[in-house]
C-alpha cells in the first residue's frame, strides 16, 4: 500500500495531454467560427439599358450618381449629384481617379445606361473609409450610376 498525498502535482504526461486537449479545442473553435470575408469586386445590376457606346479608358466620363452606405447602412444615402447645389460628376475612366468599383463598372456601361453597382470594401474606400461622408472603414457601398456622356 502506498499513500499519495492530494497535494502532489500530477505526472508531467498529464500536463502534456491537457495542453494537447486545449490546443485541439482551440483549432476546432477557430475552424468552425463564422468568418467575415468578401469576394473582391462589384456586382452591377442594369436598371435601364443604354443606347450609346461604351467609354474607352482615358475618356472623360460624366455621370449622375447616388451613393449609399452611410454609417454601414446600405439604405442611407451619403452623397448624390442630384442633391441641391450638386452637379454631374466628371472623371477620366480607367485611370484610377475614382474608386476601383467605379473605374471597372463605368468602363463597361453604355452612354444612357443606369445601373446599381454594389462594391465590396476593397473596391470602395477600403480600410480608410471616408469619415467625412460617414463611410466607415471596410464598408460595402452601393452606387446608382447613370452615364450621361463620354468625350
Amino acid at each position: 500500500y502506498r499513500y499519495v498525498s492530494p497535494c502532489t502535482s500530477p505526472p508531467p504526461h498529464l500536463y502534456l495531454a491537457f495542453l494537447l486537449l486545449l490546443c485541439s479545442l482551440f483549432i476546432i473553435i477557430v475552424r468552425t467560427a463564422p468568418h467575415h470575408h468578401y469576394s473582391m469586386g462589384f456586382t452591377k445590376t442594369i436598371i435601364r439599358e443604354g443606347n450609346g457606346e461604351k467609354p474607352r479608358s482615358g475618356q472623360s466620363v460624366t455621370v449622375h450618381c447616388t451613393g449609399y452606405g452611410k454609417n454601414g447602412d446600405l439604405t442611407q444615402k451619403f452623397w448624390s449629384t442630384k442633391d441641391p447645389g450638386q452637379q454631374p460628376f466628371t472623371f477620366k475612366v480607367g485611370k484610377g481617379q475614382v474608386i476601383k468599383g467605379w473605374d471597372e463598372s463605368v468602363i463597361d456601361m453604355r452612354i444612357g445606361e443606369f445601373s446599381r453597382v454594389h462594391c465590396t470594401p476593397d473596391y470602395a474606400y477600403g480600410a480608410g473609409g471616408f469619415p467625412s461622408w460617414g463611410i466607415q472603414p471596410n464598408s460595402e457601398l452601393i452606387f446608382e450610376i447613370e452615364v450621361l456622356k463620354a468625350t
